[in-house]
């Protein structure tokens, strides 16, 4: 269904998704609209406003000059590679420069961003460190030229990820407070950053690293353990470089992937096709200076 698909089969899948109860005007979301055919194939005009729109309008498709099938493509892609794909692959895959391939990798991602809510029920809250020199990358807290990841997951829930400057106690808890309920039961492992988290919420847990206890019953933070091993390697295999800049986008990526694990690639390119709406991303805003763009859920 995703892959090879002609461009009149790609509109209409996207438009099936986008508007499952008919069209609807992006600007005043009213319903009753005309489509208009001839030579304005996949036009429509709204019949308050008078505005004319296509399923591509407040998308991240938007005044994007690349086929909906080459994107119906590239977001099965991105989403049925369980280490991400890179977009010199996608490049050769789909037959677009690299330069459009990874504009509309970063686009895609940026689709793939939670749409927000709070977590709840037992939340488990760990970080690691992504990059820096292959000498370096396994000593620990705060080695030099490495950016901290945190990741927050809701036990039989979904999952935030936050890129930080640095493990202070006053960034970790901006990020529980972000995305935590407080009246959440929030697992740790003994980082002295975590210690005063049971002054904020519910309750707090916390494992023993230091002492090399991994696990005390329910009392763990394996979840974030595992999501950082896949993110490692997808990072370290098929993208070899992140900036730190790019970075949240990454494992905003990465984190879309984990909430969607138990669905098939089908299922998973869908979420992240209904997901496009609203999300559009401009090439100035993702080549410009902003510090830490897209790693905000």
């Amino acid at each position: 269904m995703f892959m090879n698909p002609t461009e009149e089969q790609a509109r209409d899948r996207i438009e099936q998704l986008r508007w499952p109860d008919g069209a609807a005007c992006p600007f005043c979301r009213l319903h009753q609209v005309t489509k208009l055919n001839g030579k304005r194939e996949g036009f429509f005009q709204c019949n308050r406003c008078r505005r004319q729109f296509t399923v591509r309008t407040g998308t991240i498709f938007e005044r994007s000059h690349v086929p909906l099938s080459k994107w119906l493509q590239a977001v099965h892609l991105l989403c049925a590679s369980k280490k991400g794909m890179s977009a010199l692959q996608v490049s050769r895959m789909l037959g677009v420069s690299y330069k459009t391939a990874w504009f509309l990798c970063h686009r895609i991602r940026e689709a793939m961003r939670s749409p927000g809510g709070l977590l709840t029920g037992t939340v488990e809250v760990d970080e690691t460190y992504v990059g820096g020199k292959g000498s370096n990358r396994h000593q620990g807290r705060g080695t030099f030229n490495k950016v901290p990841v945190v990741a927050l997951i809701q036990r039989q829930g979904n999952m935030r990820t936050r890129v930080v400057k640095t493990v202070s106690a006053k960034n970790l808890m901006k990020a529980l407070r972000d995305h935590v309920d407080i009246e959440s039961t929030v697992m740790t492992d003994d980082f002295m950053s975590y210690r005063k988290l049971d002054e904020v919420f519910y309750q707090h847990e916390a494992v023993v690293h230091s002492k090399k206890e991994y696990a005390r019953g329910n009392v763990h933070v394996n979840n974030c353990e595992s999501f950082f091993a896949l993110l490692k390697r997808g990072l370290m295999g098929s993208f070899h470089h992140v900036s730190r800049k790019h970075l949240g986008r990454y494992s905003n990526e990465f984190a879309f992937r984990w909430d969607t694990r138990k669905i098939t690639d089908e299922e998973r390119t869908t979420t992240a096709l209904q997901l496009a709406e609203g999300k559009r991303l401009r090439y100035a805003q993702l080549i410009g200076h902003e510090e830490e763009a897209g790693s905000k859920n």
